[in-house]
């Protein structure tokens, strides 16, 4: 009979092996844990991630259940107190470089013109549990963090992101962020910051994002605006030259602002550095940024970032790597085969699936019986 992976061997084929070796040298990451070397770390995260466990007991006790298919995928069970030193003392810095590894693996063939590209910014927060309050305190009682995304909405991937105490404001993460020159980035009103849109504007990026209801607005230009369309006006001008405390506006450039109404009837400022676009194109970037909402509501519900298997800030962001690595191993894994086309119920199969010995293009198809070689001895039990 010929042999046939475990769906968990298959999903790690897509990581790239070497390029985490390379990290493993580069940080030393071997030396601090010998009792679990980075690759068996990684593989019991991942595992915990694709098999929906919530605890370091519910990876320990599964991986143990499963010890000859792990033994193929160059894995073995763990201990509970090993994984856990691991978490805490392992440089995260390792995944979150696989992490950026894998981005260029999965985004090859989708490559668009710098013009067409489209990087949408938000965060989500994570309730984090009493015992990080030493670096992940709010308020008082109250102990959490943020992850800070940059999306990609063609790819329905992230390019990049990064963990931060809830208490960090978003527009300081986004100064750390990567920019890309001349890339479309879209926004909320947690990046309000003249400074950082004039550093986007002279990237020669185009930004989309809103103005705040009292935010004074001269006008130079009022555009025509198409008929029947929930675009209620298009100016081009100048947003306040001081702020406050008598200080410039970094952002001197012309600046257009375009209100329209939303499906739920309320009124939005968008505000862009492109003075040329269709208004319609322009509102509907900025409604492209419900994506990346739904995309974290997609990691919550399906991947674990919600349950914490560890509470330093290290053991948290290794955590929070292996889940975006899971997700992109689970689209690479969809594209690659044409059973199933929701990324919702392919995750779902292959939770349900993940140590069966099956294709991953034959989810849907019904587990074959084990044969039975007929010279084999057969066992009958006889009751009188």
């Amino acid at each position: 009979m010929r042999h046939q992976n475990s769906v968990f061997h298959s999903l790690t084929k897509h990581v790239p092996w070497d390029r985490l070796e390379r990290s493993v040298e580069k940080h030393g990451a071997d030396r601090l844990s010998r009792k679990l070397n980075t690759k068996r770390h990684f593989i019991a995260l991942l595992y915990g991630q694709l098999s929906g466990a919530s605890s370091l007991r519910e990876i320990v006790t599964g991986m143990a259940s499963h010890e000859t298919r792990l033994y193929h995928v160059g894995a073995a069970p763990v201990k509970r107190s090993t994984l856990a030193d691991a978490n805490a003392e392992r440089p995260w810095q390792v995944f979150g470089e696989l992490f950026t590894e894998m981005l260029a693996q999965a985004h090859r063939g989708l490559r668009r013109a710098v013009k067409d590209a489209v990087r949408l910014i938000d965060s989500t927060s994570v309730r984090l549990p009493s015992l990080s309050g030493d670096w992940a305190t709010f308020s008082a009682g109250v102990c959490g963090a943020k992850v800070h995304v940059v999306y990609d909405p063609n790819a329905d991937r992230p390019v990049y992101f990064a963990v931060a105490p809830a208490n960090v404001n978003d527009i300081t993460a986004a100064k750390a962020m990567p920019i890309e020159a001349g890339v479309t980035y879209v926004f909320d009103l947690g990046y309000y910051d003249y400074g950082w849109w004039a550093e986007l504007d002279d990237a020669g990026c185009r930004f989309v994002t809103r103005l705040k209801k009292n935010t004074p607005f001269t006008t130079v230009k009022e555009n025509r605006v198409p008929k029947n369309s929930n675009i209620l006006s298009d100016r081009i001008g100048h947003l306040p030259a001081r702020l406050a405390n008598s200080r410039n506006n970094p952002l001197q450039v012309p600046v257009r602002e375009i209100s329209a109404i939303i499906d739920t009837g309320k009124l939005l400022r968008i505000v862009t550095n492109d003075l040329d676009a269709p208004a319609e194109e322009i509102a509907d970037l900025y409604k492209q940024r419900w994506q990346i909402e739904l995309f974290f509501r997609w990691v919550k519900q399906t991947l674990r970032i919600r349950h914490f298997i560890g509470v330093s800030e290290n053991a948290v962001r290794i955590q929070i790597a292996i889940a975006l690595i899971a997700f992109l191993i689970l689209r690479m894994a969809r594209l690659a085969q044409t059973a199933v086309h929701s990324p919702l119920e392919f995750a779902r199969l292959v939770r349900t699936n993940l140590m069966h010995r099956r294709p991953i293009n034959g989810l849907l198809e019904p587990l074959q019986p084990i044969p039975i070689n007929p010279n084999q001895l057969k066992l009958g039990l006889y009751f009188p």
